[in-house]
């Protein structure tokens, strides 16, 4: 088969392309951490905080094992430099822990601030990422830029940056590592293999959603390439070639598997945890799955005879907790609605919701645009994002229990990116090529003003770029909560508003994992559903949600105003 274009090593870039990028990474970083200064801690960052502070003191890793420890030490790192130890709170919550890691010495600030920039490299990385991937896909490094651009002003992919917790590190690790994978599988270079093995143990290490995201990638992807090498419109390729190339392949897949041991082996077992810790959460992995069915009672029975070195017990302990989460499921809330097992259309809905319109038309559009290209010049590469982006989002709908946020698929936005950079270039070429005047001013007005659409989200949502929701959606509280709208982040607004408006005492529905005592607020008591209270009263939208029909008295008043984009402040007045 003969090497396409986008095959072919990417040029060199000029200094001015250089400049528009690095200066494209560095506005979205100082736009994430503009959001710093506004919200307090969310409901993951305690517990990540705890785990990682916990194995760079005591050598332990033993808080909500179902997420792998290697972003943790980095969101670990500043605060721990900083002074911040670990209380030694029994596991596995580790949300108390975390919670007395940042309140205790009068450090919660900056201990919040620290771990959230232990994160925020990750988006320069992911940026980074997707600017790869769109050079192997077009030459055209105008159109590379746009792709970052368009990624860069998606405020959900911002919002989560800016946070101490593993959903951008996630998407970057992995859209690295699948790239990494096309790489290896269009070359059958050694070199490109140990690439691939090195970014799949990162990003299997960084999240453990990455599992199933490269392997079923893998599957799609090497499926594709076989094909496109089997030989093409009546060309078949030799046998012999073929044998040798898929021989060389499965070759390299055993470098891989065994490079990306590397990481996983140095975050597991570097500050050689407690072995009966280990063991017995081993144990009750290895019991978990011997109760299953199927193909997890095998998993059960081969481990319980499996030698296995301790940090991959570790390892192991940690996917098996992951699976009996996803097991049980998650309680979630969707269009008004909520359910403990998910639906299989959440993340469609999220999509819709959570994504800028502009890019919302043109991505998909995009993707498909890639596509048929990619078949008709039997290019891997261009079939690449409409193969991962349909096999990702099938499989978190279909698999996935645990429907608690855009967040959990944050690697598709890239690939949205992507199609929305090509279709805004494919038609920009048709409009110049066009013999119609009109059409053609007519045209580059749309594609600009999409394009320029999409860029004001950035403002237009500054500094709510994690609450986002796209004009579409009047009412979010109605569709999406739980970390696409609330996640106890507007805690700080509601202090500094009652303080302004002299708020004597206050009835508050909370949700999230601050230490109320410990928050600036005024004199309050905990608004219990189905206690109608009267004064002031606020209540956030994750509040509601977890007990719709216990607050639905409040129904019947008009908030005084909403706090930020998740909290409503009501004053009821006491019945004569």
């Amino acid at each position: 088969m003969k090497t396409t274009p986008t095959e072919r090593s990417a040029p060199a870039l000029a200094p001015a392309t250089r400049i528009a990028l690095a200066v494209l990474i560095l506005a979205a970083c100082l736009l994430s951490a503009s959001t710093w200064r506004v919200f307090s801690n969310t409901w993951d960052e305690p517990e990540h905080l705890a785990a990682g502070v916990e194995l760079l003191d005591r050598g332990k890793y033993e808080y909500d094992t179902e997420h792998p420890p290697i972003v943790r030490a980095l969101i670990a790192l500043g605060p721990y430099l900083a002074g911040a130890r670990s209380f030694g709170t029994p596991p596995p919550d580790g949300t108390q822990e975390g919670i007395d890691i940042l309140y205790t010495g009068g450090h919660y600030g900056l201990y919040l601030t620290l771990a959230r920039l232990g994160t925020l490299p990750f988006l320069p990385l992911l940026l980074f990422a997707t600017w790869l991937w769109a050079r192997r896909l077009t030459a055209s490094a105008g159109e590379a830029l746009l792709a970052v651009l368009l990624l860069a002003c998606v405020p959900p992919v911002l919002g989560h940056a800016a946070l101490a917790t593993l959903d951008v590190p996630a998407a970057a690790t992995t859209l690295l590592a699948l790239y990494a994978l096309q790489c290896w599988l269009g070359s059958g270079w050694w070199r490109d293999a140990l690439f691939f093995g090195i970014t799949a143990g990162l990003a299997v290490g960084t999240k453990f959603s990455a599992i199933p995201f490269l392997l079923l990638g893998l599957v799609v992807l090497a499926g594709t390439n076989l094909a496109l090498r089997s030989g093409g419109r009546g060309q078949p390729a030799a046998a012999g070639s073929l044998t040798a190339t898929t021989g060389r392949r499965v070759g390299g897949l055993a470098v891989v598997a065994i490079v990306a041991l590397v990481p996983i082996f140095i975050a597991y077992g570097v500050r050689s945890p407690s072995a009966n810790g280990v063991l017995h959460r081993f144990d009750w992995a290895v019991s978990y799955l011997f109760q299953q069915h199927g193909l997890s009672h095998d998993a059960g029975a081969l481990l319980g005879h499996l030698w296995l070195p301790r940090p991959m017990k570790g390892f192991v302990e940690g996917i098996v907790a992951l699976k009996a989460h996803n097991d049980t499921g998650h309680l979630s809330f969707l269009l008004g609605r909520v359910k403990a097992t998910g639906w299989w259309y959440f993340y469609l809905v999220a999509l819709a919701a959570k994504t800028p319109l502009p890019l919302l038309a043109t991505g998909p559009v995009g993707i498909v645009l890639f596509a048929r290209e990619g078949w008709r010049a039997r290019d891997g590469w261009r079939l690449a994002p409409a193969l991962l982006f349909l096999t990702i989002l099938a499989f978190a709908s279909l698999f996935s229990h645990i429907n608690i946020g855009i967040r959990h698929v944050l690697v598709l936005y890239p690939l949205l990116a992507l199609g929305g950079a090509h279709a805004v270039t494919v038609a920009w070429r048709a409009l110049s090529d066009t013999p119609h005047r009109s059409v053609a001013v007519l045209g580059t007005v749309v594609v600009l003003g999409l394009v320029g659409w999409q860029i004001s989200t950035l403002w237009r949502a500054n500094p709510d770029y994690l609450p986002y929701f796209n004009e579409a959606v009047a009412h979010p509280e109605k569709v999406l909560v739980d970390s696409d709208l609330d996640w106890g982040q507007d805690l700080w607004r509601l202090e500094r508003r009652v303080a302004e408006i002299k708020v004597p005492s206050l009835s508050l529905a909370y949700r999230g994992t601050a230490d109320l005592s410990r928050e600036a607020l005024p004199s309050f008591t905990a608004l219990r559903p189905w206690h109608p209270a009267t004064g002031w009263i606020a209540i956030s939208a994750l509040a509601r949600e977890h007990d719709l029909a216990g607050y639905a008295w409040l129904d019947a008043y008009t908030p005084v105003e909403r706090v930020g984009k998740t909290i409503d402040l009501y004053y009821v007045p006491p019945a004569r």
